[in-house]
């Protein structure tokens, strides 16, 4: 049922008693607030009424609202303003930790390198080495033919020595059974 009279005049007073305090509080928190210091969050936080003036329709002066509509941002450059220069104070970081990263990783490339150039020495001295070796060993080589000859002569006659041993003994032992008769 709608209201008519004096009743719709007090619902009207009402409906716009807060409406004017919230535009008034918004007014003062924009001029009170630092340039650039509201942040979404706090334009999310108060949004505005805005309630439709009575209209005299058909239908008997039948009060309609609307829907409660969010503040315009006062200043949008100074937001832009601050998020471009947040957002370079991110990337700068983002670019140095990764220029930190790459010089890690040349300077571990660097101590790589040392270690096989070291590594590369070492192995050049043991090469040159062994060929020193193998060169000595090329060079006994006529010694240890000659030691090896030696000592296969050695042991023929070592063979012919237990020969000679033993047909000593049978000798011995035939000369002293003749001995004997």
């Amino acid at each position: 049922m709608a209201a008519t009279g004096d009743d719709a005049a007090a619902m009207d007073s009402i409906s716009r008693a807060p409406a004017a305090q919230l535009a008034a509080l918004n007014a003062a928190a924009s001029t009170s607030s630092p340039a650039g210091a509201e942040g979404p969050e706090d334009v999310a936080e108060s949004p505005v009424v805005v309630l439709k003036k009575p209209s005299t329709n058909s239908d008997g002066g039948v009060e309609t609202a609307e829907e409660a509509v969010e503040p315009a941002e006062p200043d949008i450059n100074e937001l832009c303003t601050d998020m471009f220069e947040k957002m370079a104070i991110f990337l700068q970081g983002e670019l140095t930790g990764t220029c930190e990263d790459y010089r890690l990783l040349e300077n571990m490339n660097k101590l790589t390198s040392l270690k096989y150039m070291e590594m590369k020495d070492i192995s050049i001295n043991i090469s040159r080495n062994l060929q020193d070796l193998n060169n000595k060993y090329a060079s006994l080589q006529p010694y240890l033919d000659q030691i090896n000859q030696i000592e296969e002569q050695v042991s023929s006659l070592e063979q012919a020595a237990y020969k000679l041993d033993a047909y000593s003994k049978k000798l011995e032992a035939r000369f002293k059974k003749l001995e004997k008769r």
